[in-house]
């Protein structure tokens, strides 16, 4: 197998010890693709030097048809596997849909990009064609494509196929799970969403901690169904392979840096926010009435959990959609012609987290036309649950940048767009949550956190949040530096040493270290250490995360506010979403922002004093409050695509016959009012 290369990086990890930022070396910039032709391209290469042959003509000619056929194939094998995916994720009804068929679909997907004869073919290719040509840049895409799945080891093919087949009957037993509290004597049945949902706003200290226990038993089940011999099997693969475990394989393949330079960047961001997370948990514990206050399900709920329910009713989860359709708008952004299919309502047998995929990527054809992406994604709404509304339509700002991103990667293959390796992790997550980030800001809240009487949240509430939550915004920062820790923990222990019993002492342990407690959502409880496609995978996210906060750092610097900000769209579809993974992560960041990725903001923002937050936000609510007296919002919104939403095998609604967005918005309103009122 051809491995990555891993970049110089311990010089700048140590920069970030002295400093407390992390500033990473400047990648290398890769011109944009502009589409063109077949025809053209092949002309383009055809008369690089007047003293072309026949022969190199026609060897030029085979490149555009090994590129072609190779689009279309992998097309044709990624869609088997994606719809697989789609219905045995969201349990739909069809006999086509099976644990046994996404197994089949992955496996014929995943033997095609580990041919090596494809991986030969395109190296003998790249020895013709000239180095900063169209053709050139798409093979060499195709070269680090079938290195992150070429197995040389037959060894290590067989392992793969038997993780994944475990990790399938896993997933399948887990989806039929039931799951729940004991409240009052009597069992009730709910989701981990909504398990978790009540451990945040419960006023009822009892509940909540039924609730944890709950989630807590996601962790012995999965423990006892396979997840023991999952991680086994991982690892034996990737150490065949010459991995140091299976954590060193998923990094590389995915970032193109391996597991020790990764730590190295999260080593300094955990030693440089420690401080601030310890000083928190003892203010914590001092405001909320002692120790008990930290306990997992009472941490959430004594921080924001009264403003969560006062904040409830501008938050109506039958308005979400409306709500990101008027925002991305706003922005100018644009799907550029995608279908999309959204299942945002909780239901049992559902996979429990919300995700984003595309059984139809987005690209230029050879002839120069477009192939608008097909997306499906999904949240997990309970509109009936208080807070349910706010992190339902966090999730679905979340998802549908995601959808946003990879509908608008203009490249010349299919293989661009797909979010598997080599596909950077960070650099999917950060469009996500760089959007979903406006959720939280109080512009934003001031024009779409709109209550069902139409009238908008109030600024004492939004101050009442930012008082409650602001000091302790290193929680979720630990949180989630947790997973990756545990994950790297996990897969370094010795085969012998993994069983059930270890795994949880060792889950317990990370939350103790590095959250400093017990978390409210139990390392096990994670959805996304099962699934190949995810574990290994939540690293992405904290790299993310520095990325969003210097990304909102440069619109401020630039624009002065993100909310509404047409000029945001275009901006980040030229920067960061246009060219798929044909640049590094690293790089998109620093084209786009003129520095080096660095955790300087993120840091700078726990820092800064409540107070002088609440200056900044009541100045952008009001403005944003004078804005909306002169504004219309009767107008119709055109984001270039067609919306399903769904409820598993049931279409709700459809623009496509209900004649625009609005009208399909309304028609989920009502089916949401009516549904849930029959419900209560």
């Amino acid at each position: 197998i051809t491995r990555p290369s891993i970049p110089t990086m311990k010089t700048a990890a140590k920069a970030f010890l002295a400093q407390a930022l992390l500033t990473l070396p400047k990648a290398r910039t890769v011109a944009s693709f502009t589409p063109t032709s077949l025809a053209a391209r092949r002309l383009s290469s055809a008369t690089v030097s007047s003293t072309n042959t026949e022969t190199m003509t026609g060897s030029l000619n085979d490149v555009a048809n090994f590129i072609d056929s190779t689009n279309a194939s992998y097309e044709r094998l990624h869609r088997d596997f994606e719809l697989q995916f789609w219905g045995t994720k969201m349990a739909l009804s069809g006999t086509g849909y099976s644990t046994e068929e996404l197994t089949r679909t992955k496996g014929e997907m995943e033997a095609f990009l580990a041919d090596e004869s494809k991986l030969q073919q395109t190296r003998d290719f790249l020895k013709l064609v000239p180095a900063d040509s169209d053709h050139a840049k798409t093979l060499k895409m195709l070269e680090r494509t079938f290195g992150c799945y070429i197995m040389e080891s037959e060894e290590a093919q067989t392992l793969r196929a038997e993780a994944t087949k475990i990790e399938g009957q896993l997933e399948a037993a887990r989806n039929v799970l039931t799951l729940g509290a004991t409240i009052d004597g009597k069992f009730e049945e709910m989701s981990s969403v909504g398990l978790r949902n009540k451990v945040r706003v419960d006023a009822d200290e009892d509940v909540r901690k039924a609730c944890y226990e709950g989630l807590s038993k996601i962790g012995d089940f999965v423990t006892e169904n396979g997840f023991v011999e999952l991680v086994k099997v991982r690892n034996r693969m990737a150490k065949a392979l010459g991995y140091l475990d299976f954590y060193d394989y998923k990094v590389t393949n995915a970032e193109g840096f391996g597991k020790v330079a990764l730590f190295e960047i999260l080593d300094t961001l955990e030693q440089g926010t420690r401080p601030i997370m310890e000083a928190a948990r003892k203010q914590f514990a001092e405001e909320k009435g002692g120790d008990n206050a930290l306990e997992p399900w009472n941490q959430g709920f004594l921080m924001a959990g009264d403003v969560t329910r006062r904040m409830d009713p501008y938050f109506p989860f039958e308005k979400s959609v409306e709500q990101w359709g008027r925002s991305f708008s706003a922005m100018n952004i644009s799907y550029r012609g995608a279908t999309m299919d959204l299942d945002l309502l909780d239901r049992k047998g559902k996979y429990s987290n919300g995700f984003c995929h595309w059984p139809q990527p987005a690209w230029v054809k050879p002839d120069g036309s477009w192939q608008p992406s097909t997306t499906h994604f999904t949240s997990l709404a309970d509109p009936s649950a208080i807070g349910s509304g706010y992190t339902g339509l966090t999730t679905l700002m979340h998802e549908a940048g995601h959808a946003a991103h990879f509908a608008n990667i203009a490249m010349p293959s299919p293989l661009f767009s797909q979010e598997r390796s080599p596909t950077s992790v960070a650099y999917a997550e950060l469009q996500s949550m760089f959007l979903d980030s406006l959720v939280g800001d109080a512009d934003w809240m001031a024009k779409y956190a709109i209550s069902r009487d139409g009238e908008a949240i109030p600024w004492d509430l939004v101050a009442d949040q930012i008082k409650a939550t602001h000091p302790y915004k290193v929680f979720a920062l630990r949180g989630m530096i947790a997973v990756p820790y545990f994950e790297k923990a996990l897969y370094e222990m010795a085969e012998e040493d993994i069983t059930a019993e270890s795994i949880k002492a060792l889950a317990n342990k990370v939350e103790m270290d590095v959250q400093g407690g017990l978390s409210a959502r139990p390392l096990l409880s994670v959805p996304h250490i099962l699934s190949d496609e995810a574990s290994c995978y939540y690293h992405g996210y904290v790299l993310a995360e520095m990325g969003v906060h210097q990304t909102r750092e440069f619109f401020m610097g630039r624009d002065g506010f993100i909310s509404d900000n047409p000029k945001v769209g275009p901006t980040i579809t030229e920067a960061y979403w246009a060219p798929g993974n044909s640049e590094p992560f690293l790089g998109l960041v620093e084209n786009l922002t003129g520095a080096p990725l660095s955790g300087k903001p993120w840091v700078s923002e726990l820092e800064q004093s409540v107070e002088d937050v609440l200056k900044e936000e009541k100045e952008n609510y009001d403005a944003t409050r004078a804005k909306c007296v002169d504004e219309s919002s009767s107008e119709d919104i055109d984001l270039d695509m067609r919306i399903r939403i769904v409820d598993g095998d049931d279409v709700l609604a459809d623009t496509a016959e209900d004649g625009s967005f609005l009208a399909t918005c309304k028609v989920f309103e009502e089916y949401v009012q009516n549904r849930y009122a029959k419900e209560e």
